[in-house]
């Protein structure tokens, strides 16, 4: 009981931030767009659990000047979290998997952000793993790194050595490592001198998840936090959702448990299309994984 009165307090503050904020949005949205969350119109009979959330979280490889909801998306996880147990899951999806993309045929997935935006990228991932999300969340690289900068980096456990030349000469240890915002932006993103490429990094992705999530959960109770974490999003994120839907989203966030969270990556084998290495993804096992996590956001194995 002690603790549900501050809980409580804190609900209602970020219920105020998320008020307010949804009034300066539009300006401060014309200033600077940094990230995008839409709710996705999903087609009828789709099963899900009302109890469960899924988000495609994408990461944009948007130069500046460009419309980061119409480039290829680099970074692709579909994530789940269930309100009522706290559990939360994550299906890696490989950007190069070669997939049929709705009205435009046979193509790498992350073009689908390209041709038709979050909506089309959304149907595509949906298809494949058999989950269409209820929104998709877009950020570039460069606000990803501010926004775990901000919250004072994050912990991963490393499974193994690997550097990139160019993003990271010296690399990453193997083992449990601090990482600042550039580092977890470079961790998440080198593909080169990982021994499974596509896939190690997609792993990779969902390790940062986790520690962003671990972080942000430990410093919730700190007055301030959560409001000043939501308050910098907004202020740089263009959205559609209402505050409501915003709180609730931001709610089972707080509510995710770290000894609950599962994730695996879609496999698949390497192929060659038009003289472009692709991935062409197992849709069995993607589906598997679907059907699996789809009422109660628990991958039982990979």
């Amino acid at each position: 009981m002690t603790r549900r009165y501050p809980r409580a307090m804190r609900a209602i503050a970020i219920a105020a931030v998320l008020a307010v904020a949804a009034l300066v949005v539009p300006d401060s949205a014309v200033k600077s767009t940094e990230a995008e969350l839409v709710r996705i119109e999903r087609a009828e009979g789709v099963d899900l659990s009302p109890e469960v959330v899924w988000i495609l979280a994408v990461g944009s490889d948007a130069r500046p000047g460009e419309d980061m909801t119409r480039t290829r998306g680099d970074a692709l996880q579909l994530i789940g979290m269930n309100t009522a147990t706290g559990a939360a899951t994550s299906i890696g999806v490989p950007r190069d998997s070669w997939v049929d993309i709705p009205g435009h045929g046979h193509d790498k997935i992350n073009a689908a952000l390209y041709y038709g935006g979050p909506q089309l990228l959304g149907r595509a991932v949906g298809n494949l793993v058999g989950i269409q999300p209820d929104y998709v969340f877009i950020t570039r690289f460069k606000f990803f790194q501010a926004m775990i900068t901000d919250i004072g980096g994050i912990d991963v456990v490393n499974p193994i050595a690997f550097n990139d030349e160019f993003l990271k000469p010296k690399g990453f240890k193997a083992g449990r490592l601090h990482l600042g915002g550039y580092d977890s932006l470079v961790f998440a993103r080198i593909r080169h001198n990982l021994l499974r490429g596509d896939f190690d990094r997609s792993a990779n992705q969902q390790r940062v998840l986790r520690g962003i999530q671990a972080t942000v959960r430990a410093k919730a109770d700190r007055p301030g936090f959560i409001e000043r974490g939501v308050l910098s999003v907004m202020a740089h994120m263009h959205t559609d959702l209402s505050p409501a839907e915003l709180y609730r989203l931001a709610q089972a966030v707080a509510q995710v448990r770290p000894g609950r969270i599962t994730g695996c990556v879609v496999q698949g084998g390497i192929g060659n299309v038009n003289g472009a290495s692709v991935v062409l993804p197992y849709v069995d096992q993607a589906r598997r994984l679907g059907d699996d996590a789809r009422k109660d956001a628990v991958i039982s194995r990979c």
